[in-house]
């Protein structure tokens, strides 16, 4: 028998990355970069495409290292808009290095992204229990405050809906359906019982 899995997750690649990915607890400083960037990036597209281009994600900007992004030249940013490999729009390769900018001064202010990050959950991930993938918000007061305090310090394309589906991929919260297989895992793996 199949395994049940969250109504959003249809095609290869989403499957594989819901298994794998979204929603554990993730406090890895260059993968919480990455994740942000790609939410960003999706912005008017679908999660599948990104996916899809996510290798070539890696490769065009240096394995999401904040600390080379920062560094990119406008003939840099001229060779991303050439790159058919990722989404060739300027606001979104340029938001990229303002957010690698911003990351690098979150990270020297509270020492790790993941400090600063994981505060707008009280250090602890969410556990919900939705019982269909309907009843999931786009938004929360949590992705509200997360997406006002970024963008205060310098961030883009981080507006609250981006906010929330980056705190569901890296895990701040469990919106897997009570009726998907990974929901108890999950839940497990970050030390919630409901």
């Amino acid at each position: 028998m199949d395994k049940r899995r969250c109504a959003w997750a249809r095609g290869a690649l989403e499957i594989r990355y819901h298994d794998r990915e979204w929603g554990v607890p993730l406090h890895h400083d260059r993968r919480l970069f990455e994740l942000l960037i790609l939410e960003g990036a999706q912005a008017g597209l679908s999660w599948s495409t990104i996916l899809r281009k996510r290798p070539a994600y890696r490769k065009a900007f240096d394995r999401f290292d904040p600390s080379k992004i920062v560094r990119y030249s406008a003939a840099r940013v001229r060779r991303l808009m050439n790159d058919a490999g990722i989404v060739r729009n300027r606001a979104k390769i340029e938001a990229t290095i303002a957010n690698a900018r911003a990351f690098l001064a979150v990270r020297r202010e509270h020492g790790s992204f993941d400090v600063y990050i994981w505060q707008f959950v009280g250090g602890r991930p969410v556990q919900n229990a939705w019982r269909r993938w309907g009843q999931c918000p786009t938004e929360t007061e949590a992705s509200r405050a997360l997406s006002r305090d970024l963008i205060r310090r310098g961030f883009r394309f981080v507006g609250p809906t981006i906010c929330y589906a980056f705190m569901q991929a890296t895990g701040m919260v469990n919106d897997h359906t009570r009726d998907c297989f990974r929901w108890r895992a999950v839940q497990q793996r970050a030390g919630g019982r409901r």
